[in-house]
C-alpha cells in the first residue's frame, strides 16, 4: 500500500467512530463502554499476546528497544523544559505536557501490521511495553505536582503495565501458552485495534486550544516534528535492519494517546485543552506518519 494511504483504512475507523457516535442512537455511553472494554480487557490481552508469541531475545532487541526509549525520553525532557518558558499556564501545561511524548498504541500496532505483518506487531509490542510504563509515570507526575495527588497506586494498578511486564517475564523466563488458550487470547486482542480506533473517533473534540494556542503549537511540534527527526537520526545511526527502521519511525510519529484526555480530567486538569490536542494530533499524524516514512526512505 503506498505510504501515503497506509493510515487511511485506521482513520476511516476513526472517523466511522466520530459519525456513529454523534449522529446515531450508539452515543457517549456506549463508548464510554467500549473503552473501558479495550483498555481493561482487549487491549492487555493484545499486548500480552503479542510479546509472549515469538521468543524475544535481548541482544538482538536492544538497538530497536533503545531506540524507542530515546524518542520517549527525549519528549519527556522537551515537554517539561516548556514548563519554563515565559508566560506558560501551569494548569495547561500541566495538564497538556502528555500529549507530546505519549502515544496511540492502537493506531501503532495497526499500523505496525501494515508495516512488517506479525514481526512488526512483535517489535512495537516490545516497545508499547518498555515506554508505556515511563510515560505514565511522565504523564501523572506534572499533574500529581500540580493538583497534589499521589500516584504511585495508580501505575501500580494500571491494565497496561500489568500485561506488558507480564508478557515480559512470561517470555524471558521461556514459557510458552498451550494452544488453545492461544487462540482464545489472539481472538480476544484482535479485537481490540479496531473497537480501540472507532472509540477514538468517538472521543474526538476540539477544546480550548485558543488558550494558549503557542503552548499547543510547541507541543505539536515536540511530538510530530522533533521525535520524528531524532528518530530518523538513530534509526540510521544505529543501522538497525529495514524493517525496524519504519518500527521505530513510525512509533515516533503516532498520534498522541487518547487516553491523555482521561487522566488529565481524572487528576484535576484541562480535559477540554488536552482533548484539542488529542484531536489536533491525530489529524495532523495523517499526513506526517507517512511524511516520516517517506523521508526515511528517501535517507536510506
Amino acid at each position: 500500500m503506498p505510504d501515503l494511504l497506509l493510515l487511511a483504512p485506521d482513520f476511516l475507523l476513526i472517523v466511522a467512530g466520530y459519525l456513529i457516535c454523534r449522529h446515531t442512537p450508539l452515543g457517549r455511553g456506549v463508548w464510554d463502554g467500549a473503552e473501558r472494554l479495550v483498555y481493561y480487557v482487549l487491549f492487555p490481552a493484545l499486548l500480552f499476546g503479542s510479546i509472549v508469541r515469538e521468543p524475544l531475545s535481548l541482544g538482538a532487541m536492544l538497538p530497536l528497544a533503545g531506540s524507542g526509549l530515546a524518542v520517549v525520553a527525549a519528549g519527556i525532557v522537551l515537554a517539561y523544559a516548556l514548563a519554563h518558558a515565559p508566560g506558560v499556564d501551569a494548569r495547561l501545561h500541566a495538564s497538556g505536557a502528555q500529549t507530546a511524548f505519549r502515544f496511540n498504541s492502537y493506531v501503532g500496532l495497526a499500523v505496525a501490521a501494515r508495516i512488517a505483518g506479525a514481526d512488526g506487531v512483535a517489535w512495537t509490542a516490545l516497545l508499547v511495553s518498555l515506554c508505556v510504563p515511563l510515560c505514565n509515570i511522565a504523564a501523572v507526575w506534572p499533574l500529581a505536582r500540580h493538583g497534589g495527588h499521589g500516584y504511585a497506586r495508580e501505575l501500580v494498578r494500571n491494565p497496561l503495565i500489568l500485561a506488558t511486564a507480564s508478557g515480559l517475564v512470561f517470555n524471558l523466563l521461556g514459557l510458552r501458552l498451550p494452544e488453545l488458550l492461544s487462540g482464545a487470547l489472539g481472538r480476544v486482542g484482535s479485537a481490540a485495534v479496531p473497537i480501540g480506533l472507532m472509540a477514538v473517533g468517538a472521543g474526538l473534540q476540539f477544546g480550548a486550544l485558543r488558550e494558549a494556542p503557542r503552548l499547543a503549537a510547541a507541543l505539536l511540534a515536540i511530538r510530530h516534528l522533533a521525535l520524528p527527526a531524532l528518530a530518523l537520526v538513530l534509526v540510521l545511526a544505529l543501522e538497525l535492519p529495514p524493517g525496524q527502521q519504519a518500527i521505530v519511525v513510525a512509533f515516533a510519529a503516532l498520534p498522541t494517546a487518547s487516553s491523555a484526555y482521561v487522566l488529565a480530567t481524572r487528576m484535576g486538569g484541562h480535559g477540554g485543552y488536552v482533548a484539542g490536542l488529542v484531536t489536533l494530533s491525530t489529524l495532523v499524524a495523517m499526513a506526517g506518519l507517512p511524511l516520516a516514512l517517506a523521508a526515511l526512505a528517501a535517507l536510506r
